[in-house]
This record gives C-alpha cells, sequence and structure tokens, in this order.
C-alpha cells in the first residue's frame, strides 16, 4: 500500500512556509555568549534550513513567506536565490518589521543554546491575501512550520494555505517546531499545532513536541505508540518522533514501526540536525523510498551538519549523504 500519493508534472516538488531570518553563530566555541565577540551570519529558520536541504538535495524547491525591508531581508532573498529556492511567492514588508535573530552560544559539543530576537518580525507578517493558491497548486508537497502559528496574520495565512494545499492534492508535511520565544503560552501552541496537525498527511515532531499538543486537551502519557496511533487516526499518513541523540522512530497508516539510528559524528554543535533529518527524510519519501532507508538518509545528513559550524550552509548533497552512509557501512560501525 503505499503511505503518499503526489501529483506527478507539477513544478515544484516542495514548498516550504513560515520562518525566514538570520542565524549568528558564535565563532568563539566553548565559551559562553557574555564572552562571544564575534558571530557567523548564515540563513536560518527551521522551514528555510528544510528548504535548503530539500534544494542541495535536488527537490524543485519553493518557498512562501516575508521579509523585512531592510539589508537582512535582502540577505535571505539573495542566500534563497543563489540555493535555486523559488522566491515568486516570498514578499517583502513594508510596515517597518526586521527580521527575526537567532544568536548560538555553543559551549561545548552537548551544551549549545539559542537567544532568539522575535518581537515584530517580518515572517509573521504574512497575510492570508499573499499565499497564492496557484502557486500551491504548482507544488506537490508543502511544508508547514509551527512557528508560523504563534501570531496572526500569519496564523491565518498558514490555514488558508492548507485550505488550498487539499483542494488541489498537495501532500501537506508538519514540522511542530516549537520556539517559545514567540507564543503566548504553552496551551496556546498545543492548541493552534493541533489544529493545524489535524490537517497534514506527515507529523515529525521531538517528544516535547507531541507532549505539548497532547497536554493542551487531556492527561500527559509521553507514549510515542499512543502519539502515532492518535494522530494516525486523526488521518496522518507517517508520524516521526525525534528523540535526539537517541535517534526517531516512525509509524505508519499501514501498522508499520520503524526505530532510526543514529551515525558518529565529530559533533560541534547541536542544533540544525532536526532540519537536516527533517529535509533528507522527505527527499526519500518524495523519492517513493522505504521508510527505514529514509531514517537513515535522514541520520546521516544530521551527522553531517553538527558536525559544522552552520546549519544552512552545511546542508549536503544527496552525493555527500550517501558517501556517509557508505564510509560507515564499510567500516562495520
Amino acid at each position: 500500500m503505499s503511505l503518499l500519493s503526489f501529483e506527478p508534472n507539477r513544478p515544484l516538488d516542495l514548498i516550504g512556509l513560515g520562518r525566514l531570518c538570520v542565524d549568528l553563530n558564535a565563532n568563539e566555541i566553548h565559551r559562553p555568549m557574555e564572552e562571544t565577540l564575534s558571530f557567523t551570519k548564515y540563513l536560518g529558520g527551521s522551514p528555510a534550513n528544510i528548504a535548503v536541504a530539500s534544494a542541495r538535495l535536488g527537490l524543485r524547491t519553493g518557498f512562501i513567506g516575508k521579509v523585512s525591508n531592510d539589508q537582512f531581508g535582502r540577505f535571505i532573498m539573495k542566500y534563497l536565490e543563489d540555493t535555486g529556492i523559488n522566491t515568486e511567492n516570498v514578499h517583502v514588508d513594508r510596515t517597518g518589521a526586521v527580521t527575526g535573530l537567532a544568536f548560538t552560544e555553543i559551549k561545548s559539543p552537548t551544551e549549545c543554546s539559542i537567544l532568539m530576537y522575535r518581537d515584530n518580525v517580518a515572517d509573521l507578517k504574512l497575510e492570508p491575501s499573499e499565499v497564492s493558491e496557484d502557486y500551491i497548486a504548482s507544488a506537490k508537497a508543502m511544508l508547514v512550520s509551527g512557528t508560523a502559528l504563534a501570531k496572526s496574520p500569519s496564523r491565518e495565512a498558514v490555514f488558508v494555505a492548507l485550505e488550498y494545499a487539499k483542494k488541489h492534492n498537495v501532500v501537506t508535511l508538519f514540522d511542530i517546531d516549537y520556539r517559545p520565544w514567540t507564543w503566548q503560552s504553552k496551551t496556546e501552541t498545543g492548541v493552534y499545532c493541533r489544529l493545524v496537525a489535524e490537517k497534514c498527511d506527515v507529523i515529525v515532531g521531538g517528544r516535547d513536541e507531541f507532549d505539548l499538543m497532547e497536554t493542551a486537551v487531556g492527561p500527559l502519557r509521553q507514549d510515542d505508540r499512543w502519539t502515532a496511533d492518535h494522530w494516525l487516526g486523526k488521518g496522518a499518513s507517517i508520524i516521526v518522533v525525534k528523540r535526539g541523540g537517541d535517534g526517531s522512530t516512525a509509524y505508519t497508516k499501514d501498522g508499520g514501526e520503524y526505530k532510526g539510528s543514529t551515525f558518529p559524528a565529530n559533533v560541534v554543535k547541536t542544533f540544525g540536525a532536526g532540519d537536516s533529518f527533517a529535509g533528507a527524510f522527505i527527499y526519500g519519501i518524495m523519492n517513493g523510498w522505504d521508510i527505514p532507508r529514509c531514517q537513515e538518509f535522514g541520520a546521516a545528513s544530521a551527522s553531517i551538519v553538527v558536525s559544522s559550524h552552520s546549519c544552512s550552509d552545511a546542508m549536503p548533497t544527496a552525493e555527500q549523504i550517501q558517501a556517509r552512509i557508505d564510509r560507515f557501512r564499510a567500516e562495520g560501525i
């Protein structure tokens, strides 16, 4: 039984929707941010990173979003275009909104943190009227980020996009992507993320993110099997529960349960792993691979990105990922 059915002969494989921001990663690693004097600028935002990952892997990728009318906004647009990402539905804010910034602290390979500035950001100014039905209809799949639900009018724009996707048989993927800096409360987060999850074919999140959706309406269970059964029962085809260094478990509507492992890596920082995993996993399912192969590809991609100072810049090609897999198979690791 086919888990997902992608419409053929569409000009875009995948559209991302949501946060476009700038990452400023600490150059002086192994020290607290209070002592850090310089940072390197990269494209950031989970859906943006996943879009970059998808484009590097060869998927024809587009984006729906909004950027600030300043130097950072122009940096983001140029980065997307240079990566080969279609920006026809990326709008420029005219209200004076700014680009969201994420400063990263890398105190050790396992002790990393992010300081986000998310006040009056352009990506949350996306209007429902700025979401093009024709643009969504031109794609096989659409990825929605939970961060885009944090405030209006972006929140409403997401639901409009999902309605267009359903109308035109576009496969919908939901990356829960919980970032507390913009939300008013965890309850609010859980309510809106649940409403989107109920409309999506694939849901990807960490255990804590699924917990947020469950506690919004009932007791906390922290049971991956229960979580999977619940969302598969709502209409999803694939549920992926990520557990960081412990890998991921994927559940499918045909009763499958697949435990994914991780690859050894010379870890520089922990962030970016989830985005690289998601991009490679999506690439696999869009190519009709079985779930274990998708998980393996995602895990190998994540091992490459956590070994780098950047997230977006480090997103690997399919050849680089396969080379990593082949190497570790040959070494018997």
